[in-house]
C-alpha cells in the first residue's frame, strides 16, 4: 500500500497544493513553521479521519477560509482508491471512500493503516495514563473492529454510569438496581477489552525489544509493564466493593479505564531515569513494533510517518534507523526535517528510491528524485 497523490485545499497553512509521491522515502525539508508537519497531518487524516495534533477539526481550516478539503489517491494491491475528507464551518465533517460517504467514521479505521512518530509522542512518557491507553487502543483498533466497538460501547456505558452517580448525588437518593444495569455492560465489555490488551502486549513486547536493541545496539534492556485492576480480581466484585466510594466521588473508580502502561529501561522508570536519546529511541522502537505487528496482521505494509525525529538522536542511531526503514520490510515512508543537508547525507549511501520536497510557506517544490 502507498499514497500516490495528496491534494489539500485550505488546510492549515496550505491554500491549494497537490503532491505526487514515490513508493519508498519521501522527505519534506525546510525551516520550522513552514508547513512540513501539516502535510504529515493531512496524511494522518486519510487513515484515522482526524488530526494527529488537533482534535478540533474546524481549527485546521486555513485562517479566513470556511472549509478545508484533503484528498488522497491510494494504491493497495490491485485497487486504486480515492479518500476524501472535508470540513466546513458549523457542519458535520464529510468522509468518503471512492465517493461513498461513511455513516460512521469507525468503519474506515484500519482500512489504510498508518504509524506516526512525532515529538508530541513524548506525552506517552510524561503525561497521564489516558495517553498510554489511547495509544494501545488506537493500535489494536486498526486491526480489530470488534475491539473498537467494545471500546466505544464501554465508554458510553461508563459515561451513563457516571451521569447516574451524579444524578443520585444531586437528588440525595440511591438506586442500586439502576446502577447495576450499567455494571453488567461494563463487566462484559471491560473483560473483553482487558483480555485483548493482555493478548496484544504479550505478542507485542518481544517485537518492541528487538527494535530497541537494533536502534541502541543492545546497550539497554527495556520493558513495558501492563497495570490493570482486573489483574487483581473479579471485575464484578470490585465494582460492588467500590460502590460507596463511587457514590462519594460521583464517578466510577474501578475498571479498564484506569489501566496504564509503565515504560522501563534497565528495570527503572523511563520517565525518571531515561536520557532524552533513550526516551526517543524507546518511542521510535514502540512505533516500529506497532508497524511490524500491524503489517503481520493486515498482510500489507502500513505507511510510516517520521516527524522531526533526528534531533536528540546520535548519528549511529539515526543511521541504524534509516537503514532499517529503507529495507524491504518497510513500505512508504514520509520524513520531515529542518536540515536538507542532513537528509542528503543520511541517504547518500543508502540505496533506495527517494523524493525530497522543499517546503516554504505552505508551498511544496520537488528538489530531488532518485530511483535505485
Amino acid at each position: 500500500m502507498y499514497l500516490q497523490k495528496l491534494s489539500v485545499i485550505n488546510f492549515k497553512n496550505y491554500r491549494d497544493e497537490e503532491l505526487s509521491f514515490c513508493e519508498k522515502i519521501n522527505c519534506f525539508v525546510g525551516n520550522n513553521g513552514e508547513g512540513k508537519t501539516n502535510l504529515l497531518d493531512a496524511i494522518h487524516y486519510l487513515s484515522f479521519c482526524k488530526s494527529y495534533f488537533n482534535p478540533a477539526d474546524t481549527q485546521n481550516i486555513l485562517h479566513g477560509a470556511d472549509f478545508f478539503v484533503i484528498q488522497g489517491n491510494v494504491i493497495k494491491g490491485d485497487s486504486h482508491d480515492v479518500i476524501y475528507c472535508a470540513q466546513k464551518l458549523n457542519e458535520r465533517k464529510q468522509f468518503k471512500l471512492n465517493k461513498k460517504e461513511y455513516s460512521r467514521f469507525s468503519e474506515h479505521i484500519g482500512l489504510y493503516p498508518l504509524v506516526m512518530i512525532s515529538p508530541s509522542d513524548s506525552a506517552l512518557i510524561y503525561e497521564g495514563s489516558d495517553e498510554r491507553r489511547k495509544y494501545i487502543d488506537s493500535v489494536i483498533s486498526q486491526f480489530d473492529k470488534m475491539y473498537l466497538d467494545n471500546l466505544i460501547n464501554y465508554n458510553k456505558a461508563l459515561h451513563q454510569r457516571n451521569a447516574l452517580l451524579k444524578y443520585f448525588a444531586e437528588r440525595r437518593r440511591f438506586e442500586k438496581a439502576s446502577l447495576e444495569i450499567w455494571n453488567e455492560q461494563l463487566i462484559t465489555l471491560g473483560q473483553k477489552i482487558f483480555d485483548k490488551r493482555s493478548e496484544f502486549l504479550d505478542k507485542f513486547l518481544p517485537i518492541f525489544r528487538e527494535h530497541f536493541n537494533f536502534i541502541s545496539n543492545g546497550k539497554e534492556v527495556v520493558d513495558i509493564d501492563y497495570q490493570s485492576q482486573l489483574k487483581d480480581g473479579d471485575f464484578a466484585e470490585m465494582l460492588n466493593n467500590a460502590v460507596e466510594k463511587d457514590r462519594v466521588l460521583q464517578y466510577t473508580t474501578t475498571g479498564i479505564h484506569k489501566d496504564d502502561l509503565v515504560f522501563k529501561i534497565d528495570v527503572y522508570p523511563l520517565k525518571k531515569l531515561g536520557s532524552q536519546g533513550q526516551q526517543k529511541s524507546f518511542i521510535i522502537a514502540l512505533k516500529l513494533a506497532q508497524f511490524d505487528y500491524t503489517r503481520d496482521i493486515k498482510g500489507f505494509k502500513p505507511i510510516l510517518l517520521f516527524d522531526d525525529i533526528f534531533d536528540k538522536l546520535d548519528n549511529f542511531r539515526v543511521q541504524q534507523l534509516m537503514k532499517l526503514v529503507s529495507n524491504n520490510s518497510f513500505g512508504q515512508v514520509f520524513i520531515t526535517d529542518a536540515h536538507p543537508e542532513r537528509v542528503e547525507q543520511i541517504f547518500r549511501d543508502i540505496k533506495t528510491e527517494i523524493k525530497v520536497f522543499d517546503i516554504k510557506n505552505g508551498t511544496a517544490t520537488e528538489t530531488l528524485y532518485r530511483q535505485e
